[in-house]
């Protein structure tokens, strides 16, 4: 019997906002694009794309087209997919600790 090998999503494993919201802080944190920008479209699969794209005003094709690992979605898509995911871009201050030889 040969094995059967299935793709990996793991949509199916962020089953609660709080995981959901701890994926998009970890990815937003990393400073990786890519990971931005496939972070929210793991968010949107594991809610429901067809609707979140719909409250997005954007189609389920250009969504996952956009929220995907080799993405480069707009700004716009962005903020409208968080919006739609009862979310909000935050960007925290960064401040670098200055060396003790000054």
């Amino acid at each position: 019997m040969p094995l059967e090998i299935v793709p990996f999503d793991a949509a199916r494993y962020f089953t609660n906002e709080d995981d959901r919201a701890q994926l998009m802080t970890d990815a937003v944190k990393t400073g990786e694009a890519g990971y931005i920008a496939a972070a929210p479209g793991t968010i949107a699969r594991a809610r429901d794309m067809t609707k979140v794209a719909h409250d997005a005003g954007v189609t389920r094709e250009a969504l996952y087209r956009s929220l995907s690992q080799d993405g480069d979605p707009r700004l716009s898509t962005v903020l409208g997919v968080l919006k739609a995911l009862g979310s909000t871009l935050s960007v925290p201050l960064v401040r670098k600790m200055r060396s003790a030889s000054r």
